[in-house]
């Protein structure tokens, strides 16, 4: 097993499982609202042409995620791209 890494270093295309949410408080109540929950499977689509923020797939939703945010949750590699 690879060692999990911020979901803000997710390439464009490539997906990951959240391994946890290391912020507390409104925030992390909102990231589990939108489905960032331990396991669930995320891709990072998109980023915008300043680099922040940067849109996310979860379960069948998008979302935009502010770097300083994205860096709060831990991912694991789940090898592979949206086109792979």
């Amino acid at each position: 097993m690879k060692e999990p890494f911020s979901l803000s270093s997710l390439a464009v295309g490539e997906w990951g499982r959240v391994q946890s949410i290391e912020t507390r408080g409104p925030m992390r109540r909102r990231l589990l609202d939108i489905g960032l929950t331990l396991g669930a499977p995320v891709r990072r689509l998109l980023q915008s042409p300043f680099g922040d923020p940067s849109a996310y797939e979860i379960g069948g939703a998008v979302f935009a995620l502010r770097k300083e945010d994205a860096c709060q949750v831990l991912v694991e590699p789940s090898g592979g791209t949206l086109w792979s």
